[in-house]
């Protein structure tokens, strides 16, 4: 009678440290998860950002920027101020 209960006991207790062990893992999961939904959460935006882009890019007003910026062109009757040197 006395093994018997010894073996239940020993059972027990390494029930319990492995319950102890998953979750403790489990806790790491948890946390994992969370980082990756936030990490989910910023590449959304991030798309959403790159969309938001892509769509100003095709208007009229991107072009003629871009035309002023890297062409250096001008609209009739404006007047450019150049700084001496």
């Amino acid at each position: 009678m006395f093994g018997i209960s010894l073996i239940v006991l020993i059972l027990i207790l390494t029930l319990m440290a492995q319950s102890r062990d998953l979750k403790e893992s489990l806790a790491g999961y948890e946390t994992r998860a969370e980082a990756l939904s936030q990490q989910i959460e910023e590449e959304q935006a991030r798309t959403q950002e790159i969309e938001d882009l892509k769509q100003y890019m095709l208007t009229d007003e991107y072009a003629e920027q871009a035309a002023r910026e890297k062409l250096g062109l001008v609209k009739e009757n404006e007047i450019i101020f150049q700084e001496e040197k």
